[in-house]
């Protein structure tokens, strides 16, 4: 399975769809990465709040599959923020993982009421030109907090990793992204377990017309909209089927179906919690 690349403002290129690994414990992520990698995925997202960045890591030298064939993400939480917290932060990471780098490195979280993110951006600057991570992003920032990173600093994240679902649009957000040059990445993008992307009646229909099961429905509309998706599991069905989304098409019908499933909102993270 070829998963297309989305060229970064770093030079470099992130696959379209990867796996999501929250709140998967080492063990667990380990085993989950080998199934992964089996299936076809090559871009794994980790974070050290998450815990599993060493098991992470062992799933990708389990699979035999050149580490270099691989994109992973890890992400900073607020305890690395300030200064230069972020270097002792991702040093620890790298060893946790037995890594030389990270093709991308994130803040977790914005947290403006300690108003650190942009001494923060300055550090990921410069681990960025050390070599210790391929390209440098945000997760969970706003537009007021980009725009201070931009104005504050003159260089745009490569991404925003944020929650987005068919509940979530965030068509501004996500036209700002594109006028900025930003990579979006959706974290939840079959909804959260209160908001589940996967039952509405139009998706059903969707899926029951195209022959695909419902989550392929919610991929390909993250996908053929240019979005990078993260979607978690463990079991191998699933893996594969969340992979194949590549060979078929919504119609314009089909997106501005999914397109009344917006529930008006724009759910944003700015505080430090668990999870993503």
């Amino acid at each position: 399975m070829t998963v297309p690349l989305v060229p970064l403002n770093s030079g470099t290129s992130i696959p379209q769809l990867g796996l999501g690994t929250w709140p998967l414990n080492d063990a667990e992520a380990a085993a989950t990465v080998v199934l992964a990698a089996e299936a076809g995925y090559r871009h794994i997202d980790s974070a050290t709040r998450y815990g599993n960045e060493a098991g992470v890591a062992e799933g990708i030298r389990r699979s035999g599959i050149p580490r270099e064939d691989f994109f992973v993400t890890t992400k900073l939480d607020g305890k690395f923020q300030g200064g230069d917290l972020a270097i002792g932060g991702l040093r620890a990471a790298l060893e946790r993982m037995a890594f030389d780098y990270v093709d991308l490195l994130l803040i977790h979280w914005p947290l403006p009421q300690r108003d650190d993110y942009v001494s923060t951006w300055r550090t990921f600057e410069e681990l960025f030109d050390d070599g210790l991570a391929r390209a440098i992003g945000v997760s969970n920032f706003k537009v007021a907090h980009l725009e201070r990173l931009a104005a504050e600093t003159g260089i745009m994240p490569a991404v925003n990793q944020i929650e987005l679902s068919p509940a979530i649009p965030r068509l501004e957000q996500r036209a700002y992204h594109e006028a900025h040059g930003i990579v979006t990445e959706s974290w939840s993008p079959l909804g959260g377990s209160s908001t589940s992307a996967l039952s509405p009646s139009v998706v059903q229909e969707i899926a029951t017309r195209l022959d695909r099961t419902p989550a392929q429905v919610v991929l390909r509309w993250h996908v053929q909209q240019g979005l990078v998706a993260i979607p978690k599991s463990s079991d191998p069905a699933r893996l594969a089927q969340n992979l194949d989304v590549f060979s078929f098409d919504l119609t314009p019908d089909d997106l501005a179906a999914i397109a009344t499933l917006s529930e008006g909102r724009d759910a944003g993270v700015d505080s430090d919690r668990t999870g993503h």
